[in-house]
This record gives structure tokens, C-alpha cells and sequence, in this order.
């Protein structure tokens, strides 16, 4: 079976943790770690698991080579999980910041394209 592009060569292990949130933002995050994940870029993974400090989720985090946290908006909670429970080394990705208004983003394919291109950039 062929090799992904985040275990390519260095066998590096790329975490998405995404807002899965109510907000037309926070769909447009979980939707952007569901495509990077499908396209090999990285993989996505469970922040309900980070906020139940479950112990093999914590562990799978702590051995990761790079991890990017998606917060659809200003509340971050995807980036407060991850710091309470001790990760603050992560890549940084606001979908506010890129123009996105909570609850005035459309969820397309285009909107996904322009995050995920971020967030591509960043792993």
C-alpha cells in the first residue's frame, strides 16, 4: 500500500484537530481537516478525546511530529483544548483571519479550497 504524503519519507505523524462547531465556521474548519486527511496532507483527529483527557488520545498527541489546530472563530476552542492539556507547539490556523464572518460563510467547495491551502501551507 502506498505511503501518504504526511508518512512520506521521514514517516512524520501530522495531527488535524478542527472545531466541529454549530457555526457556518466551525463546518467550514471540520470540513478543511476532513479534505487535508482525505488528500494524505495530514490526519484529522479527536478533540472531544483531548478535551476527555482520554489517555491513548493524549499519548497519540504527544508523539506527534507536528500538529495543526482549526479554530472557526475568535472563542478557539480547538486551541484551548489543545493548551490545557499541556500541547503548545502547534501550528495555528483561525478561519476568521482569513475573512470568514460567523454566520455569514457560505460552506462550498470554494470557501473549503481557500482554508485548506492554508492549512496545507502550515503542515
Amino acid at each position: 500500500m502506498p505511503k501518504k504524503n504526511n508518512e512520506c519519507c521521514s514517516g512524520a505523524t501530522k495531527l488535524i484537530f478542527a472545531c466541529s462547531g454549530a457555526a457556518d465556521v466551525g463546518a467550514l474548519s471540520d470540513n478543511t481537516a476532513r479534505k487535508l486527511t482525505k488528500d494524505g496532507i495530514g490526519k484529522m483527529y479527536c478533540l472531544a478525546g483531548i478535551g476527555g483527557n482520554v489517555s491513548g488520545i493524549i499519548e497519540t498527541t504527544k508523539s506527534a511530529d507536528k500538529i495543526l489546530a482549526i479554530d472557526g472563530c475568535q472563542i478557539a476552542c480547538t486551541k484551548k483544548l489543545l493548551e490545557r492539556n499541556g500541547f503548545n507547539n502547534f501550528e495555528y490556523l483561525l478561519v476568521t483571519d482569513l475573512g470568514f464572518k460567523k454566520g455569514e460563510s457560505s460552506i462550498n467547495d470554494g470557501n473549503i479550497e481557500k482554508i485548506y491551502l492554508k492549512g496545507k501551507e502550515l503542515l
